[in-house]
């Protein structure tokens, strides 16, 4: 996974840039039948948000638990997650001082990562088993940045 957080850094990304992702994650969810909400934020401003339909409040708090392991960790949601779990523990188990109501390392959240500045912002997924919102997150910046070469 940290070859996908080295792998997928943009030059600039701007408001244009997180509306043309957050439209291509938004189709290729619908395209493949996926109730899923997708969150794009710059700093902390949300910049791109869209709920479809089968999804809940309750993504929304799964979206805000991500973001705020990617912005303290720096890294996907889900490789901070995994981490833990390669080590034989939890997340939950490893940081309890970090209360789990605010606070989930599952997938689904990556940071939009400048070259040589950093992470700047963060795109999420929820609706989706972790892997997959974390998959559909990686696929969707792979191509946006392929398009963008």
């Amino acid at each position: 996974m940290q070859e996908q957080e080295e792998r997928l850094q943009f030059d600039r990304f701007g408001h244009e840039d997180a509306w043309e992702l957050g439209n291509r994650l938004v189709a290729m969810a619908r395209e493949r039948g996926h109730a899923v909400t997708v969150d794009i934020r710059l700093g902390d401003q949300q910049v791109f948000h869209c709920a479809l339909a089968g999804t809940s409040p309750d993504n929304d708090d799964w979206i805000e638990r991500k973001i705020r392991v990617v912005r303290r960790f720096g890294h996907s949601s889900y490789s901070v997650g995994q981490g833990y779990r390669d080590r034989g523990t939890t997340f939950e188990e490893a940081q309890p001082h970090l209360d789990p109501a605010l606070y989930a390392a599952h997938g689904g959240c990556f940071p939009i990562i400048l070259k040589g500045t950093g992470p700047v912002g963060t795109v999420t997924v929820s609706g989706l088993p972790q892997l997959d919102d974390h998959r559909l997150v990686v696929e969707a910046l792979g191509l946006f940045l392929e398009d963008k070469a």
